[in-house]
């Protein structure tokens, strides 16, 4: 048996929420392997609209098991919050969700680091979403890390010297934190945590698949931001490529089944970095406001540009996908004309690789194609697809060399059209 894995292709927020949501039936076990609370996935369905930082996608379908596994690091606080808001709406958590003892704590002072850390790189900020990511990461690789399993082993010594390092650093950077009530929080919810299942997740994965069970494995952020392949240093702190299930979950290359990459029909990314399609014209504000693209987490206004397939046959490769998905085709349904970069001209040079530097003198080459204006947010079969917008997949298939199995009409569970059942 091998796991599935899917993972956002652009600068994330393209929709993975949703479709893990979707895909749950089919599967037994949902796993997360990398991020933290800086990534929102948000669901919508039966007139409720849910946002989840660090517990998987797949909560919410018919009591399936789902692991927060080593790869992610993960806020006591934050993750105390969202699984209580969970349990009022009648959801089972305390049965269904295992927590890895390998997955790092973000400590009250990882978030004290990041902003003063943020703060002094003035104009040369990253974007940060300031939730203790990047610090935490830093302490993991630097072997400085604090881990669930350590609540049971050693914790108050161990706990004391993390803090101890951090205080340190924060008067380097001429901070001098007082951080008793969130430092009272943050060990109430350790005691939270202790609620729940921890388990040895790398062994419990492969358990179950000698078992024969099914498991998707769940992504966070987007390919784009992957720390060595994505527009560095404008990235997250861990890899968000299918790589990332490997080491993220304990799983062995050969595991990898199918590979699902996720794509918006237009490209959004939120906080500073490169962009090269970008529009700072009223066309990309009518994408904003129609694709209500605001950060799930941040609320912070997302960029908005078209779709760039330099980058997406980029992510592509990376990941080795098998099946596209795309997301909120709804979005452009109000466009006469729809544009796709096909390549870049860097230089006087035409290109369809991507380059090393996309920061400095890029000019996107686009195709452009007939919008299908039309609305599709009703439309619940391929066969109801206006003809405009069937070239536009035909022609994303074709330049893509990837088959679109899934296309979304709509933030609804409900308005999502498998292609394979509908062509």
């Amino acid at each position: 048996m091998k796991v599935d894995v899917l993972l956002g292709l652009q600068w994330g927020d393209e929709g993975k929420g949703k479709v893990v949501d979707v895909l749950t039936p089919r599967y037994d076990i949902v796993a997360r392997f990398q991020g933290g609370p800086n990534a929102g996935h948000t669901l919508e369905f039966e007139g409720k609209k849910y946002v989840l930082r660090s517990i998987p996608s797949g909560i919410f379908q018919h009591g399936q098991i789902n692991i927060i596994g080593n790869g992610v690091v993960l806020d006591p606080v934050l993750f105390a919050e969202e699984a209580e808001a969970l349990i009022s709406n009648g959801i089972d958590l305390k049965h269904t969700l295992k927590i890895s003892k390998k997955a790092h704590l973000i400590m009250p002072t990882h978030r004290l680091l990041d902003a003063a850390q943020e703060k002094l790189k003035g104009d040369s900020k990253i974007g940060t979403t300031g939730k203790g990511i990047g610090p935490t990461y830093t302490d993991k690789i630097g072997r400085n890390g604090l881990r669930v399993g350590d609540i049971f082993h050693g914790f108050d010594e161990r706990y004391k010297a993390a803090k101890m390092r951090h205080i340190n650093l924060l008067n380097a950077l001429g901070e001098t934190p007082d951080i008793t009530e969130i430092e009272k929080k943050w060990l109430e919810a350790i005691e939270y945590l202790k609620q729940y299942e921890i388990i040895d997740s790398e062994i419990v994965v492969n358990r179950y698949l000698t078992e024969g069970k099914k498991i998707l494995c769940e992504g966070a952020q987007g390919s784009m931001l992957d720390v060595d392949f994505g527009s560095y240093p404008f990235v997250t702190s861990s890899n968000t490529v299918c790589a990332g299930a490997c080491t993220g979950l304990g799983i062995a290359p050969n595991k990898i089944g199918e590979v699902y990459g996720i794509f918006k029909a237009y490209c959004t990314r939120v906080g500073s970095g490169p962009f090269p399609t970008e529009l700072h014209d009223e066309i990309g504000a009518k994408i904003r406001d129609i694709g209500h693209e605001y950060g799930a987490v941040t609320g912070r206004e997302r960029r908005c540009g078209w779709i760039d397939l330099v980058a997406l046959r980029y992510t592509i490769m990376l990941n080795g996908v098998t099946q596209l998905i795309m997301m909120k085709s709804d979005v452009l349904d109000g466009f006469k004309t729809v544009k796709a970069c096909n390549a870049y001209r860097i230089n006087g040079t035409v290109t369809k690789d991507f380059p090393y530097d996309i920061e400095h003198d890029i000019e996107p080459i686009y195709d452009e194609m007939e919008g299908w204006n039309v609305d599709m947010t009703s439309m619940t079969s391929a066969e109801q697809f206006p003809e405009q917008f069937k070239n536009y997949i035909a022609y994303l298939e074709q330049e893509l060399n990837v088959p679109i199995t899934i296309v979304s009409v709509g933030p609804d569970r409900m308005q999502t059209i498998d292609m394979r059942n509908n062509k």
